[in-house]
């Protein structure tokens, strides 16, 4: 029966990945996407190994995740000296059994939605249906409400409802209507990718700078035969209350002159920012913003997964990671309890809480907190590192991240399967 599907309201990497899961375990669903076309937007983020593990087991592996990015296979931080504060292996380079992928967010978003048109068909994900909200019926389902392209309406019958459109959710703000406004803690990101030969060991996720003044880049290609790569990059700085970032957007496009004078020194030996900046066909503008955490996801038979329940800064590279993971969830969640409002209470206390933590932690630098206790020590400025903050303190400090965001090694790899092979859901609605 067409109540006992499951609604999506977005069709983004959290919306496509519970499509995936829930016709993997055999349950109906469809999409509502509010715009027309798809289309491959923002530049590069991180796969963490915990979410790369999850995609493999969806059948999704190497062969298409190289084909949208690279593996990583370092992270380090320098400082604004040009000298290494912290530097660490990735992925299987550093004993995880999977690798941790650098991506182009667009092409990893077509992807995924090429692999939810192929395997649950076309009608599957309906572009042009913005979901403007819901209504709980009486015998316990509920109505998705939305407007479609053309400006009608329409009305979408199913057992639950998942909202994943994002930060600016529809279904968030009905299920929270005093929610607290968008919150910005004073950072604007300039972002693009350019082509140049990669550094370090190929693969690194580098952050230089201090806390409130930094670059991050990192290739999101496999090298061409003249070594060239796509390199993503990020450039922020922090203002002062006063700053009017209602202004910046999202992905707003803008000139190098606006702010690449404030990076103009970033020249060292090894790197030159200007010149990689000045090889951008594209740049984009962006407030690093989030919301506060909210005391429950949950509604009766709707749940909020992805951006949507959790928003969070960019700083520990795994806001696309926790999607993965959320939708993840829910498939075995399902699995346990059935498709009814008792997997979303269950859901609501194994992720709500501590994820929410995580938003905040990511709030406080993530693992970019090293650049802050830098700061605090010695002002930003050191001849060894050691001197400054010892290396058992610094791995310390990133393995409390780790664990906080659900990808400690050890953990990871000895934790079973989250939804067992060929597992299935036995009845759809209870």
């Amino acid at each position: 029966m067409v109540e006992d599907r499951v609604l999506i309201a977005g069709a983004g990497i959290a919306g496509l990945t519970l499509a995936l899961t829930l016709h993997e375990i055999g349950v109906p669903c469809v999409v509502l996407e509010s715009v027309r076309e798809l289309r491959p937007l923002g530049v590069g983020i991180n796969i963490q190994p915990n979410a790369v593990r999850e995609l493999e087991d969806l059948g999704i592996g190497s062969a298409e995740m190289d084909e949208v990015g690279i593996p990583a296979r370092e992270w380090a931080l320098v400082g604004l000296n040009g000298r290494d504060i912290y530097s660490e292996a990735r992925g299987k380079l550093a004993g995880y059994n999977w690798h941790q992928y650098a991506v182009h967010r667009g092409k990893f978003h077509l992807m995924l939605y090429r692999k939810v048109i192929e395997r649950l068909g076309a009608d599957a994900v309906k572009l042009g249906h913005k979901v403007s909200g819901y209504r709980k019926e009486a015998d316990g389902s509920v109505t998705a409400l939305a407007h479609k392209a053309d400006g009608s309406t329409a009305e979408f019958a199913g057992s639950l409802l998942f909202g994943a459109e994002g930060i600016h959710s529809e279904v968030r703000a009905q299920m929270h209507p005093d929610q607290p406004e968008i919150h910005w803690g004073g950072t604007i990101m300039w972002r693009g990718t350019a082509r140049s030969v990669p550094i370090r060991s190929g693969s690194s996720f580098v952050g230089l700078g201090t806390s409130r003044h930094r670059v991050v880049f990192y290739p999101i290609s496999h090298p061409d035969e003249d070594g060239m790569a796509d390199i993503n990059w990020i450039a922020e700085k922090t203002f002062d209350d006063t700053h009017d970032w209602t202004k910046s957007g999202w992905f707003r496009e803008v000139h190098l002159a606006d702010f690449a004078h404030d990076f103009s020194s970033f020249v060292y030996d090894w790197f030159d920012l200007p010149t990689l900046l000045q090889q951008s066909d594209v740049v984009y503008e962006n407030p690093m913003i989030d919301r506060d955490p909210l005391p429950t996801w949950v509604d009766g038979p709707v749940a909020l997964l992805g951006d949507a329940a959790h928003p969070m800064y960019p700083t520990g590279s795994n806001g696309a990671s926790q999607a993965i993971v959320d939708a993840r969830v829910i498939g075995q969640l399902m699995l346990e309890h059935g498709v009814n409002p008792a997997m979303l209470r269950a859901y609501d206390e194994k992720l709500c809480g501590p994820v929410g933590g995580l938003a905040l932690r990511n709030r406080g630098a993530g693992p970019f907190g090293l650049l802050n206790m830098v700061e605090d020590r010695c002002g930003g400025t050191f001849d060894n590192i050691d001197d400054v903050i010892p290396a058992a303190e610094r791995a310390e400090f990133m393995l409390a991240y780790q664990r906080a965001a659900g990808f400690a090694r050890e953990t990871l790899n000895a934790a079973p399967r989250t939804i067992p092979a060929g597992a299935r859901v036995e009845q759809v609605t209870a």
